[in-house]
């Protein structure tokens, strides 16, 4: 369920959520006003578009696309599982699938569910009995391939037959796989569709855009101009410094506003940030140090992090770092999630005449703008967490997006010059 109001859903009198002399309007207001209902109350799953229904099933109740994995079955699974319960307490057998499932990140349970649905679905137009579901023959698991081939992009149909085969590794059934699906397979990858366009970035022009539209005054878009400029100047991913939904704060993996942030000071004037993040997708639960160098721009990391700090400087320590003071909820406070986020922001990039962007566009863009600034690559890599291979796949995304950077002040040597460099990086790094 998406958490971000339409702006035309705001209350017609926005001024009973301010704090202080604080008025929180528009879309902000729209969504504090659901906030409330949502931060203490688990996720409930909206009802599924045309295109995700499946037959009606005890074994596929209705839950999450991050829950189908434990949650939907076959009469192998349950009898296994029953299986499971005999040998065993039913606490431990529940701990055991518990761990399971926290073995896979919450994206990547969301895109297991997502094949799963696919599977399903596939299955329900065959006709193929629940008996054949689990576990699958490789004909099946083939077929259910082949009938997305063309469509899909290789790279989809790999991940949904990972989240198949953990179903069944989960339910204790063999996952046959061999050689008619690895052709398969490879059919597939050489007749898969075109990919998408790449992303636009967030340039300096989106990042201006915030500094003249939000109003910094107020504890919601502080925190929005926060988060954006910490992503695009740190290259970092928004799901490190957001929630992914309004109830699901958990320290293990989201920053709190307990956390030290130090702000120095350099013998040439210029201020950084430094505080440590908890986990990231690469480094998982060893975390990492976010550096945040200040910089003259309006969008100064460090001088919107120190504002943010300060206009909601009534958080408790255990709220996350990017949470903001509301009068819309009892706890007195609401955590910034990627959806209310991006919300702001693209209402914001749509009054500025400006096209609406995806959340990864900020790290995208914040390392082009280094890179053409003369910073150098290992610095750029260090600084958004990327090793050296995996920063040298991001530089060929890059590479399609740099003449949406070039302006009149970034002529075709600095481009040059920067491609030079990269060709050195590569070098360094084979």
């Amino acid at each position: 369920m998406s958490s971000t109001p339409r702006p035309s859903s705001a209350p017609a009198c926005p001024s009973a959520l301010g704090r202080g002399d604080q008025t929180v309007t528009g879309t902000a207001a729209a969504l504090i006003l659901s906030i409330s209902s949502r931060t203490q109350t688990r996720r409930k799953p909206r009802r599924p578009l045309p295109q995700n229904v499946v037959a009606t099933s005890p074994l596929r109740p209705f839950v999450l696309a991050d829950e189908r994995l434990c949650e939907w079955s076959t009469p192998y699974g349950e009898r296994y599982r029953q299986h499971v319960s005999s040998v065993i307490p039913a606490a431990a057998s529940a701990k055991i699938f518990t761990l399971i499932m926290t073995s896979f990140e919450p994206r990547t349970r969301k895109n297991y569910g997502a094949g799963l649905l696919r599977f399903t679905q596939f299955c329900d137009l065959m006709n193929i009995p629940e008996t054949l579901r689990m576990p699958t023959p490789e004909p099946i698991i083939a077929a259910f391939v082949a009938h997305y081939a063309g469509s899909v992009r290789h790279g989809t149909i790999t991940s949904w037959l990972s989240g198949l085969a953990a179903w069944h590794a989960m339910n204790g059934a063999r996952w046959n796989s061999d050689k008619m699906l690895t052709y398969v397979k490879k059919g597939a990858q050489k007749i898969e569709p075109p990919p998408l366009p790449k992303r636009p970035p967030v340039t300096l022009e989106h990042m201006h855009a915030l500094f003249s539209g939000l109003k910094l005054t107020d504890t919601f878009d502080a925190a929005v101009f926060a988060v954006s400029c910490s992503a695009f100047w740190g290259c970092r991913r928004l799901g490190e410094l957001t929630i992914p939904s309004s109830g699901a704060l958990d320290p293990r993996l989201h920053v709190t506003s307990g956390v030290d942030v130090g702000v120095r000071t350099l013998p040439s004037g210029t201020r950084y940030a430094v505080f440590q993040i908890p986990w990231t997708k690469t480094t998982k639960h060893a975390g990492a140090k976010i550096i945040l160098t200040g910089n003259p721009d309006p969008s100064d990391p460090v001088k919107a992090l120190l504002n943010h700090r300060a206009i909601n400087r009534g958080l408790p320590h255990n709220a996350p770092l990017f949470a903001f003071e509301t009068a819309g909820t009892a706890a007195g406070w609401a955590p910034m999630t990627r959806d209310w986020l991006l919300g702001r922001c693209n209402e914001v990039w749509s009054s500025a005449g400006l096209e609406p962007l995806m959340g990864h566009c900020f790290r995208i863009g914040g390392a082009t703008e280094l890179l053409l600034r003369g910073t150098h690559p290992d610095i750029v890599a260090t600084q958004g967490g990327w090793k050296s291979k995996a920063f040298l796949e991001y530089w060929r995304k890059i590479e399609h997006i740099l003449p949406l950077f070039i302006s009149d002040s970034f002529g075709q040597s600095r481009v040059q010059l920067l491609a030079n460099t990269m060709d050195d990086y590569r070098r360094r790094n084979p």
